[in-house]
């Protein structure tokens, strides 16, 4: 992508001060720069970069007023977090296969059963089951290994390494990340009288809705009976554990590390940080925001909660709790010189 700051401005609805011909051939970070590049500025943090960065340009605030001399082309934006997705959307599509480079590779193996759309694209030693559907302009890359009787629906990209089991399904406008699990076998073992277990069959499947985004190295189990089910607008980060029957409602988004237990119901709109932990056979409502490491152990009914800690309470109450706990050594000492004091 080789573009004019000018077009940059009409791509993410901004205002150009400087000089709007400079052309943009990548975006950067803006403590590294270098010209011809793009970067922004959403974070205070990083404003003292403003002034350093070699980029060609800067994405930053309506509002923000340098407090320096600084040498890039500014573009303003109402939001520049927005601002930059919209941005990077536009440089990914730029590199993406383009239409007239898609292709079946000869060293794909496809089952002659399976329903192909139009425009797709299969990387080399990927093999597709019996039955399975494939929607129009989807994108397979490498090594992805689709089982029986799954339905991709349109504009899915599955990146290398994925793996989609029997039966499971994947809505439109999906990304899937590498080495990703949709629809292994979920884990429900029998104890037995003798101490060992018996395996219980996983019979159901895993449902993706449309516009989900699923990270690199997560896994997501199909249900023992039914579905696991992920809603439309889902984002997953990686490395996360979803297990059988579990629901994630719209337009919730997981950090990294996270584990759901069986049979867990999460809300829709809910923010849930890194390396939360769930019980499972709860609920969570909807716009619930939990604390990276927390721990949920029973249902949350009341939607726009706020939690922190393990198990997690309400965030406020923990941060005060929290703040007692750091001074519990000094508040030790002081009782105890007191005891002195008094004998």
């Amino acid at each position: 992508m080789n573009v004019r700051v000018y077009d940059i401005a009409q791509i993410v609805g901004g205002t150009i001060e400087g000089d709007s011909s400079i052309k943009i051939d990548r975006p950067s970070k803006i403590e590294e720069g270098g010209a011809g590049s793009i970067t922004f500025l959403g974070n205070p943090k990083y404003e003292q970069y403003a002034y350093q960065t070699t980029a060609s340009a800067i994405i930053v605030p309506y509002d923000w007023i340098p407090k320096q001399e600084q040498t890039p082309v500014l573009i303003r934006v109402p939001d520049v977090y927005s601002a930059v997705a919209t941005l990077m959307e536009a440089f990914n599509n730029a590199r993406s296969v383009s239409l007239q480079d898609r292709e079946i590779s000869t060293l794909a193996s496809i089952d002659e059963t399976t329903s192909v759309g139009k425009h797709i694209s299969v990387g080399a030693y990927t093999i597709i089951a019996a039955g399975t559907q494939i929607g129009d302009f989807t994108l397979i890359e490498p090594q992805v290994y689709i089982g029986k009787n799954v339905r991709i629906g349109k504009s899915v990209r599955l990146c290398a390494g994925v793996r989609i089991m029997d039966d499971c399904i994947i809505g439109d406008h999906c990304v899937i990340h590498p080495n990703t699990v949709i629809g292994s076998d979920g884990f429900g073992f029998a104890p037995q009288a003798d101490g060992s277990y018996k395996k219980i069959p996983q019979l159901g499947n895993v449902i993706i809705e449309s516009f989900v985004e699923i990270g690199s190295n997560t896994s997501i189990d199909r249900g023992s009976m039914g579905s696991t089910i992920i809603r439309k607008g889902v984002k997953m980060d990686n490395l996360i554990q979803v297990a059988h029957n579990v629901e994630i409602g719209e337009n919730t988004v997981i950090a990294a590390q996270t584990g759901i237990a069986g049979s867990t119901k999460i809300g829709k709109n809910c923010i849930i940080g890194g390396q939360v932990g769930f019980a499972g056979h709860i609920s969570i409502a909807d716009n619930t925001s939990i604390q990276g490491q927390s721990g949920i152990m029973s249902s949350i009914k009341k939607p726009k909660t706020a939690l922190f800690g393990t198990p997690a309470i309400a965030y406020n109450d923990y941060l005060k709790a929290y703040s007692i706990f750091r001074r519990l050594p000094n508040l030790d000492k002081r009782i105890r010189d007191l005891e002195k004091r008094d004998k």
